[in-house]
């Protein structure tokens, strides 16, 4: 599974590249979404790689993600006791790990995009790719440091 995040603003940004962000739900800068690795998304991805970045996570980051930051329909947070009420799942790990294998969000009644803070000690450089000492791109790995320090 992979996490994206919308790094940069509107200005500036060609019609089909901001309609890829639309259609990603990269409304906004510092929104984030959990997609699947396909190779639809992929192509999504590289066509709005000057505006975002992305990486792999692992289902302990989703896990925070969806407990930090994740709301269900109405705007509240996602807990325990609303999931047993109104989901199958029991708690949110087992979200993760159904989210992990496969299954959307909006199953599990969360919203699929996710409100981050700014990172801490800011973006390097919001102009550059990743593996020029920047910020946009793929990024792999490091992407779980990235959303640590945005939680």
């Amino acid at each position: 599974m992979i996490a994206a995040i919308r790094v940069r603003g509107t200005t500036g940004v060609k019609g089909e590249i901001a309609d890829t962000m639309k259609m990603l739900r990269l409304n906004r800068i510092n929104h984030a979404v959990i997609i699947d690795d396909t190779p639809s998304y992929q192509g999504m991805l590289q066509k709005a790689k000057d505006y975002i970045t992305w990486g792999e996570i692992t289902e302990g980051t989703l896990e925070e993600i969806i407990t930090k930051r994740g709301k269900v329909p109405g705007g509240e947070k996602v807990t325990t006791e609303y999931l047993k009420e109104n989901t199958s799942y029991k708690t949110i790990k087992a979200v993760a790990k159904a989210v992990a294998k496969g299954e959307k969000l909006e199953e599990a009644g969360i919203k699929p995009v996710f409100r981050l803070h700014p990172p801490r000690k800011g973006y390097k450089n919001v102009k550059k790719a990743y593996n020029e000492d920047g910020t946009l791109g793929y990024r792999g790995e490091n992407m779980e440091d990235l959303i640590r320090r945005m939680l």
